[in-house]
């Protein structure tokens, strides 16, 4: 098999579309058709069925596809490695991150793994918890920092940093210090989008509880940490969010914290990434400088 037969597969497998695959490898549509037609002459099987304008993949191109990925990946890694020898750690990482970590955390961590490797360059994807799980399970990115993990053998979460979930507001909002559930739920509340490790962990904090969100007043659901934290300070309703995000506001003034009844609400950051996928020499460094930092330093 042809190592360029095997990455046009696996784009158009992963696309389900030999258009799009076309525009990601920058080649003709015809030459992607040619290519999956040589390929599938040399197994001697069909991997993709033509169904009108869509395509779908057959039985074959279901086995074929993680040990394509597996075989381009040792492919890439062997030149990295080779070419890697007497010259340290370098090239390109690219890292999803949902809000919390890809704003507060990985900025700073990169910063200081490049003084160490400065021939490394990053790209930090940032998005929900959610949608970083399924680029790393959709094999789009190698791994990813996200605030909740979801119970599947294709991945590995590693806790990475623990964090503290707080409920702020204005005193306007909520004078108390302490409030309980009830209280609570009664309050103009802001909440995260779906998908948001932050609404996850405090969904999962008030299931312990017997308590639901369904009950409570919610006065906008917003897609970001930062329109929280604004719509918060603009008295629009209390919040749920993470200290590391919120500290400035609360040091300020801005926003005062609110215990809810004797409720701790700690979690922890992951790191996740494909279990069968091979990091290369890069991502392997940097993610064992975070899981260290992590250990030594927390969240703050």
């Amino acid at each position: 098999m042809d190592i360029r037969h095997l990455k046009i597969f696996t784009s158009v497998y992963r696309h389900r579309s030999f258009t799009r695959a076309s525009e990601e490898l920058l080649i003709s549509q015809p030459t992607i058709s040619e290519h999956i037609k040589n390929l599938e002459n040399s197994l001697g099987c069909r991997l993709f069925d033509r169904l009108g304008r869509s395509i779908m993949p057959t039985a074959e191109a279901e086995i074929l596809y993680p040990k394509a990925l597996q075989f381009l990946d040792d492919i890439k890694r062997t030149r990295e490695e080779i070419t890697a020898v007497g010259t340290g750690v370098k090239g390109t990482l690219i890292i999803g991150a949902s809000t919390i970590p890809g704003t507060y955390i990985l900025p700073r961590a990169a910063c200081s793994f490049k003084k160490q490797f400065p021939e490394v360059a990053f790209e930090i994807r940032i998005t929900d918890s959610a949608a970083i799980i399924s680029l790393v399970m959709q094999h789009d990115i190698l791994c990813g920092i996200v605030g909740a993990q979801t119970e599947t053998a294709q991945l590995v979460f590693e806790p990475l940093i623990e964090d503290e979930l707080v409920l702020v507001a204005t005193a306007k909002v909520l004078p108390d210090k302490t409030v309980t559930i009830g209280k609570l739920a009664a309050t103009p509340f802001l909440n995260r989008e779906k998908g948001s490790g932050t609404r996850r962990a405090f969904e999962g904090f008030l299931e312990k509880q017997g308590v639901s969100t369904d009950t409570f007043n919610i006065v906008a659901t917003l897609g970001s940490t930062g329109a929280v934290k604004e719509a918060a300070k603009e008295g629009l309703g209390a919040a749920v969010i993470s200290r590391t995000a919120v500290q400035e506001e609360l040091d300020s003034g801005k926003l005062h914290e609110i215990a809810i009844g004797d409720m701790k609400m700690k979690r922890n950051f992951y790191l996740v990434r494909h279990a069968k996928r091979t990091l290369p020499p890069q991502y392997l460094a940097f993610c064992n400088y975070l899981k260290k930092r992590g250990a030594g330093h927390g969240a703050a």
